[in-house]
C-alpha cells in the first residue's frame, strides 16, 4: 500500500478559516482568534479523517517573489488582509509546530512552489499525494498520484475533473491559463480570449509557441487579432502561471513523516 503524503496549503486555509468562523471570538487580552480557531479545526480533521503517514503545512512568505521580478504588477490588485486577521498571523506557524507537523515557507516563493515541488519529490518515491487546497493554479501539478483534496467542498479533484473545468489535462493548464489570465492574481493573459475558446486553441495547437508559429491557422479574424495584440502577455502569463517544482528545500521527505 502507498503511503500517504498530505500538502496543506497554509495561507488559503489561514484566509478560508477566517472567513468560515465570524463569530467575535478572542483571547482574554481582546486579540481576536477566529481564523485561529478555525485554522486548528480544520487541520484536526485532516489529520483525524485522513491519518496521513507523511504531512506538512506550507505557507506563503512576505518577500516578493520571482513573480514580481517579472512583472512588478503581480497580484498588484489585492487589497489589505482584514483588519481582526492581521494581529492573529504570528501564530499560525507556531500552531502547526506544536501539533509536531512541519511547517515550511521560503523567502522568494510561493506556498505553491513548494507544495509542487514536495508533491513531484513524493511521486518520484511512489507516494500517494493530497494538495489540501482549492487553488485552480495547483490542477497543473495533478497526475495519477497526485490530487487535490478542497476540504472546504469535501471534494477530491482528479484529471478528470481537471478537463472538466478547463477543458485540458492537467499537464495542458498552464498553456490555456496563459491565454485565460487570472485577474484574482492580476495575470493578464490574452484580452477577449475566455476559457472555452483557451480550451479549444489548446486543444488543437498543444502550446502557445506552436500556437504562435502558426497563427494564420486561426480561421476567426478577431480571434486572431487579439492574439496577435497580446502574444507578450500570453508568454508572460505562462511564467507567472507555472509553479516552480524545483524549489531548493532544506528538508527532505522522511521529515514530514508525522
Amino acid at each position: 500500500m502507498k503511503k500517504s503524503l498530505y500538502l496543506i496549503d497554509g495561507s488559503a486555509y489561514i484566509f478560508r478559516a477566517f472567513f468560515a468562523i465570524r463569530q467575535n471570538l478572542s483571547n482574554s487580552n481582546g486579540m481576536p482568534t477566529n481564523a485561529l480557531y478555525g485554522f486548528v479545526n480544520m487541520l484536526q480533521k485532516v489529520i483525524r479523517e485522513k491519518k496521513p503517514d507523511y504531512l506538512a503545512v506550507i505557507f506563503d512568505s512576505k518577500e516578493k517573489t520571482f513573480r514580481h521580478e517579472i512583472y512588478k504588477e503581480y497580484k498588484a490588485n489585492r487589497s489589505d488582509p482584514p483588519e481582526d486577521l492581521i494581529p492573529q498571523f504570528p501564530y499560525f506557524e507556531p500552531l502547526v509546530e506544536s501539533f509536531n507537523i512541519i511547517a515550511l515557507k521560503k523567502p522568494g516563493f510561493e506556498a505553491d512552489d513548494i507544495i509542487g515541488t514536495l508533491a513531484k519529490q513524493g511521486e518520484l518515491f511512489g507516494f500517494e499525494i493530497s494538495i489540501v487546497s482549492g487553488d485552480k493554479d495547483m490542477m497543473q501539478l495533478i497526475s495519477p498520484n497526485i490530487h487535490m483534496l478542497d476540504t472546504m467542498k469535501n471534494k477530491i479533484i482528479r484529471i478528470d475533473e481537471v478537463i472538466e473545468k478547463f477543458g485540458v489535462p492537467p499537464e495542458k493548464v498552464i498553456e490555456a491559463m496563459s491565454l485565460i489570465g487570472d485577474s484574482s492574481d492580476n495575470i493578464p493573459g490574452v484580452k477577449g480570449i475566455g476559457p472555452k475558446n483557451a480550451a479549444d486553441i489548446i486543444n488543437k495547437f498543444e502550446t502557445i509557441e506552436n500556437l504562435y508559429n502558426n497563427l494564420d491557422l486561426i480561421d476567426k479574424e478577431k480571434q486572431r487579432e487579439k492574439l496577435e495584440k497580446d502574444k507578450d502577455n500570453a508568454f508572460l502569463s505562462r511564467k507567472l502561471v507555472t509553479i516552480d517544482t524545483n524549489v531548493m528545500l532544506d528538508v527532505t521527505l522522511e521529515d514530514l513523516k508525522f
